[in-house]
């Protein structure tokens, strides 16, 4: 979609431009959506992300034992919005004029705006270690899922006894897919998982830390602590532990370590922390910039109450509500509200059938807490229609599996 749009900012109606379409801008643009807007106030709302799905990252790992669909998990923008009067515009953001107030597209495409939203996340920096950037897998979009299920097929199809995968970061991200690939992959899998400190999971609750630790442990994941990668090339990487470089063979490396803003965001004008983050007031806003929120993977807040508001999909998802109530009570003449960020607590899987959780003083491990994992995500879907579509598909699936055996 084109959005050639010149009119003077003075002009009624305003118009919110909402820069990504993750857990924040996503529900940031349909929180807006169903604000009790006055007829003549109600602003046009465009947003703009470069791929034409949103995807709900925290179930990407599924793709990758095939547990569920691509289109469970990643609904298209104009299907979600579909009834919302959210405009979609796919594009790739080239640079944001914050005097001119308007942000300009790689098309040329040329979008002013009366309230911006950043929510544009983070992107997975490979230039860390020699090797990284043409010889390992990042596991955070869509296209990363496609482009490691092509990887993982040709060596399944290879003639290789065993299929020998390291994964650097033994944070969420990498314990996670460290289960489902061992998971897929069975006796042929000779898996390795990589991380810098002591222990993995090192901000995640005791319980889930110990679950994931046996859940590892049961599907003969080896785990090196106190390792440094060193290199990586075609077909082995170097890792430092204690002072001495061992070099082994693999057939596959999977980066999963850090978060880096987007450099578009990092060569903006506005106040910024060392990691390139913007910081935001407790209402969201960009710190001398009211008309600009950031949140997200990109915003370093502190909430009402002076807690770091940590960089998770969870965080995100709460964030969305209160800009969008902002965003509306700055147009409206009507007070803001600071963020309160309230922790729910962690849901990690750690298999197939398998998942870990904490929080609320609920501690669970193994196939409930599978299960519960599900059904909070499925609650968390954008929108009822998904909601029952989805939910419709895991109830029929297996009962249409079953059925195929007689």
């Amino acid at each position: 979609m084109r959005i050639a749009l010149t009119r003077p900012m003075t002009q009624q109606p305003a118009r919110i431009c909402i820069l990504g379409g993750g857990f924040g801008g996503l529900y940031t643009a349909l929180r807006l959506s169903q604000l009790p807007w006055k007829k003549s106030e109600r602003p046009e709302i465009v947003l703009v992300d470069q791929s034409d799905r949103f995807l709900f990252s925290p179930l990407l790992y599924e793709l990758v034992t095939g547990e569920l669909q691509t289109w469970e998990i990643a609904p298209p923008f104009q299907e979600v919005f579909s009834g919302t009067g959210v405009r979609f515009c796919q594009g790739t953001v080239a640079g944001i004029e914050i005097e001119e107030r308007h942000v300009q597209l790689q098309d040329g495409t040329r979008i002013p705006y009366d309230r911006l939203v950043l929510a544009l996340g983070g992107e997975t920096p490979l230039d860390m270690v020699s090797g990284t950037t043409s010889y390992t897998f990042p596991f955070r979009t869509l296209a990363d899922a496609y482009r490691l299920e092509e990887r993982l097929r040709a060596l399944e199809e290879s003639e290789a006894d065993k299929i020998r995968v390291a994964i650097v970061g033994a944070g969420y991200s990498g314990v996670e897919l460290a289960c489902k690939l061992a998971d897929r992959l069975g006796e042929r899998g000779r898996l390795r998982l990589i991380e810098l400190s002591d222990q993995i999971l090192r901000t995640s609750p005791e319980h889930n830390r110990v679950a994931a630790t046996k859940a590892l442990e049961v599907k003969g994941v080896w785990v090196d602590l106190e390792t440094q990668v060193e290199s990586v090339e075609l077909d082995k990487i170097s890792l430092m532990y204690k002072g001495q470089v061992d070099t082994i063979p693999v057939d596959m490396a999977i980066w999963t370590v850090g978060t880096r803003v987007v450099p578009v965001i990092r060569t903006l004008s506005l106040k910024q922390n060392q990691r390139g983050q913007l910081t935001t007031t407790a209402t969201l806003q960009v710190v001398d910039r009211p008309e600009i929120f950031a949140l997200g993977d990109l915003a370093d807040c502190r909430d009402a109450e002076g807690q770091q508001v940590p960089s998770t999909a969870q965080a995100a998802f709460q964030q969305a509500d209160y800009v969008g109530w902002n965003i509306w009570a700055s147009l409206t003449d009507r007070p803001l509200l600071p963020f309160r960020y309230q922790n729910l607590g962690e849901i990690m899987t750690l298999g197939t059938n398998n998942a870990t959780l904490t929080g609320l003083g609920i501690k669970l491990d193994g196939p409930l807490a599978y299960v519960v994992r599900r059904l909070a995500y499925l609650y968390r879907m954008p929108n009822l229609e998904h909601q029952l579509k989805v939910g419709f598909n895991w109830i029929a699936h297996p009962i249409i599996e079953e059925l195929s055996k007689i």
